[in-house]
C-alpha cells in the first residue's frame, strides 16, 4: 500500500491541493498495482525553505485547469463568439481539421467550414487530460450534430479533439471526425 507525502509551501488553494494529491496518487497507481482505497496521499506544509541560496516562503502560481479552458474555448466556438475564443489562444496557435491545411486563425476555420455545413455543435462524452512540463494535453471525445448545407439534420457523428495547453493558453488543436464520411453518404442519396 503506497503512502505518499507531498510538502508544499503556503499559498495554494484547497482545490489545487486536492488536485495534487489526486493526480500524484493516480500517477503512483499507474506504476504500482495498488487499489485506490489502498493509496494514501497527503499534503504537509513548510513555511520556508532555501533553494539556490535564497530563502523562499511561497510556491509558484497555480496553473489554469486545462479541461475548463478547453471547454470554455469549445463553448465560445459553438456560440460563434470568436473574439472570446481567440483570447484563449497562444501566439502561434495552430489547428488542423480533416482535409485541411494548418490553420492559424479562427476566421480561417469558419471559412473552411462554410462549404461543408450550415451549423455544427458537439455533445461531449468525456475529456481526458494528461500533463506536460509546460501544461497539458486534453483529449475531448463525443459526437457532432447540426445541419448540412441543404438543411437536412445530422447527429451522432464521432469526433476526437486533441488540444495542447501551454502556459495557460491553447497552443494547438487537432481534430479527427467522421463528418466527411457522412457528408459523402448524404451526397449519394440524391
Amino acid at each position: 500500500m503506497p503512502v505518499i507525502s507531498i510538502t508544499l509551501l503556503p499559498g495554494y488553494s484547497t482545490e489545487a491541493e486536492a488536485k495534487i494529491v489526486g493526480r500524484v496518487a493516480q500517477a503512483v497507481r499507474s506504476v504500482i498495482a495498488a487499489p485506490a482505497a489502498g493509496t494514501i496521499a497527503f499534503v504537509s506544509h513548510a513555511n520556508t525553505y532555501q533553494r539556490d541560496g535564497k530563502v523562499l516562503s511561497a510556491g509558484n502560481a497555480e496553473r489554469v485547469d486545462a479541461v475548463e479552458l478547453v471547454r470554455r474555448f469549445l463553448d465560445c466556438m459553438q456560440e460563434r463568439n470568436l473574439d472570446s475564443a481567440a483570447a484563449l489562444l497562444a501566439p502561434g496557435f495552430t489547428m488542423r481539421f480533416p482535409g485541411s491545411q494548418v490553420l492559424h486563425r479562427l476566421e480561417e476555420l469558419v471559412e473552411f467550414s462554410r462549404g461543408r455545413y450550415r451549423n455544427v455543435a458537439k455533445t461531449y462524452d468525456r475529456f481526458d487530460p494528461s500533463w506536460t512540463d509546460d501544461g497539458a494535453i486534453v483529449y475531448c471525445f463525443g459526437t457532432l450534430y447540426g445541419h448540412w448545407l441543404d438543411g437536412l439534420a445530422f447527429e451522432g457523428i464521432r469526433f476526437i479533439d486533441r488540444f495542447e495547453v501551454t502556459d495557460g493558453m491553447i497552443s494547438r488543436q487537432d481534430v479527427w471526425n467522421d463528418l466527411a464520411l457522412h457528408l459523402s453518404a448524404v451526397a449519394h442519396i440524391d
